[in-house]
This record gives C-alpha cells, sequence and structure tokens, in this order.
C-alpha cells in the first residue's frame, strides 16, 4: 500500500478567509478567526492522518507590509512557506483587490509547487460576477487551477481536498501519526486569550498586545493558568483592565469557556496586564513570543 505526504502551505492578503479554511479542511478549530486584519501572527501548522497519507496543512499571516520587527518576522513565516510547500494554496476572495501585494503574486508563480487559487466568499456574489473573476484571476496567475469555495459555509472544500491529495506525492510520515500540531498547548492558550482581546478592543488595542503563559500546570481533573498580557503603552493597560476590572474579568471568562472546550477540563484561569514599551521591536522578546527569523 502506498503512502502520500506533504506540506500544504496557506497564503493570502488579511481577512481572505485562511484561518477558517485551514479549520474546515482539519475539521478541528486550531487557528483563532475574527473579522479584524493580522490576527493570525505565526505559522501554524495542523495534520491530517490516516494509513494512506498524512497532509500538513500550514496556516500563515496575512501578507502586510512590516512597520515592526514582529512584522518582518511574521512575512518570515510567509516567505518559508511559499519556500518549502509541497502544494500551494493562495486564498483569496471576492472582494479584495486583485493586484493587492502583487510581489507575493510573482512570488508564488516562480514557485515550483502545484498551486491551487482559492476563492472564497462566493456566496457573497453573483455566478456572472465569479465568472468574470477567475478569468482574471487566471490571467494573474496562469499556473494556478482556480477553486471558487465557501469556506464558512463549507461549500466545495471537498473539492480542494481532493485535488490537494492528488497533488501530493508518495512519502512517508513527517509527523507521529497521532499528531494534530506542532504547537504547545500553552501556545493555544495564548491564542485563545488573544482573539478574546481582538473581539472586545477597538483601535490600536488589538495589535499592540501579546500573551504570555507563564504557568500552565495540569492535573486529571483541572488545569491551572497564569496568563500576561504584554502592551506598549499605560493607557493600554488601563483600557485592558476597564474600570473596577470589568473588562479583563469579561475576556477572562469568554477565553476560559473556550480553552475548557478546546482541552475538556476545567480550567482556573489567571490573567495580568504588564507593559512593555517597544515590545513589536524587541529581539529579546519576539523570540521568547515565538517569532523566530
Amino acid at each position: 500500500m502506498t503512502h502520500k505526504s506533504g506540506f500544504v502551505n496557506i497564503i493570502g492578503n488579511p481577512n481572505v478567509g485562511k484561518s477558517t479554511l485551514l479549520n474546515v479542511l482539519l475539521g478541528e478549530r486550531l487557528s483563532i478567526v475574527t473579522s479584524k486584519a493580522q490576527t493570525t501572527r505565526h505559522r501554524i501548522l495542523g495534520i491530517v492522518n490516516t494509513d494512506e497519507y498524512q497532509i500538513v496543512y500550514s496556516d500563515t499571516p496575512g501578507i502586510l507590509k512590516p512597520h515592526y520587527k514582529m512584522h518582518e518576522a511574521m512575512m518570515s513565516f510567509v516567505k518559508t512557506a511559499i519556500d518549502d510547500a509541497d502544494v500551494l494554496l493562495y486564498v483569496t476572495d471576492v472582494v479584495e483587490t486583485m493586484d493587492k501585494n502583487i510581489e507575493y503574486i510573482e512570488k508564488v508563480n516562480k514557485s515550483e509547487a502545484p498551486v491551487l487559487l482559492v476563492i472564497n466568499k462566493i456566496d457573497l456574489c453573483k455566478d456572472n460576477e465569479l465568472e468574470a473573476l477567475i478569468v482574471r484571476w487566471k490571467e494573474l496567475m496562469p499556473r494556478a487551477e482556480v477553486i471558487p469555495v465557501s469556506a464558512l459555509k463549507k461549500f466545495n472544500i471537498e473539492t480542494v481536498f481532493s485535488r490537494i491529495l492528488e497533488q501530493l506525492k508518495e512519502g512517508p510520515a513527517y509527523y507521529d501519526k497521532d499528531a494534530l500540531t506542532d504547537k504547545s498547548e500553552r501556545f493555544f492558550v495564548s491564542e485563545i486569550i488573544r482573539e478574546k482581546i481582538f473581539s472586545n478592543y477597538q483601535k490600536e488595542i488589538p495589535y499592540s498586545v501579546e500573551v504570555g503563559v507563564e504557568l500552565f500546570k495540569e492535573d486529571d481533573t483541572m488545569i491551572n493558568i497564569k496568563a500576561v498580557i504584554i502592551c506598549s503603552r499605560e493607557t493600554q493597560k488601563g483600557i485592558l483592565i476597564g474600570k473596577g476590572g470589568l473588562a479583563l474579568k469579561k475576556v477572562g471568562s469568554q477565553a476560559r469557556f473556550d480553552i475548557e472546550k478546546f482541552f475538556g477540563k476545567k480550567v482556573f484561569l489567571e490573567m495580568f496586564v504588564k507593559v512593555m514599551k517597544d515590545w513589536r521591536d524587541s529581539d529579546r522578546l519576539l523570540k521568547e513570543f515565538g517569532y523566530n527569523m
């Protein structure tokens, strides 16, 4: 019996639905999803295993022009994903400008990996609009196979999966067959908390914070977690905590609910806020938070 394996890397601009697509392909909720740009900051692997294949999916940050060293690290994840892909999924949608970050489209066109151009959110447009969009994308990325989908409604996802499987080559598994991801429990705790910050705060707050997990202690009945929210300024700290601590309590309650759902166990979550000015340009702190360039 033959066995297929490979890295299937998902790239594209912010807010086109890359993380939603990953979660649907996995059948698991690994990547956080919000309506704001820059929600995904790391390269997140999700692994699908059967006796016949191992598919290593990779979600990446949305393409942007760097303003901080953190952004440079995020774009290094995208570059690596293009370079080491066995199959590339370039995700766009029916509303974004086609020539946005055109230099990355050119990089994908030069890649030797098979390219599936996934047009997401097709439930938001009419058939004739979609047909015209497909023609324009084929002109822009002539080597790519275009597949229209709605990741949110799980429409035509089976076509994406079948084409991925057809493109993969025979090879051994890269990870243990019971592995779901390469990330730690602490990473997913920090991501869930960060998702709640994106959902509850406006303006610059979600983009100015990072979450570190200082304690993750698990026993048979309970997980004890201590997390720190890092921000850039004292004014941001006040907003994050809120009057009487109510804003932070709301985030903590929402995060604890989702963490319990993720791990299937009761959680005691303690959170506090710390100011670290210019953390987004600190090599030491970025390394601690997993932005290895």
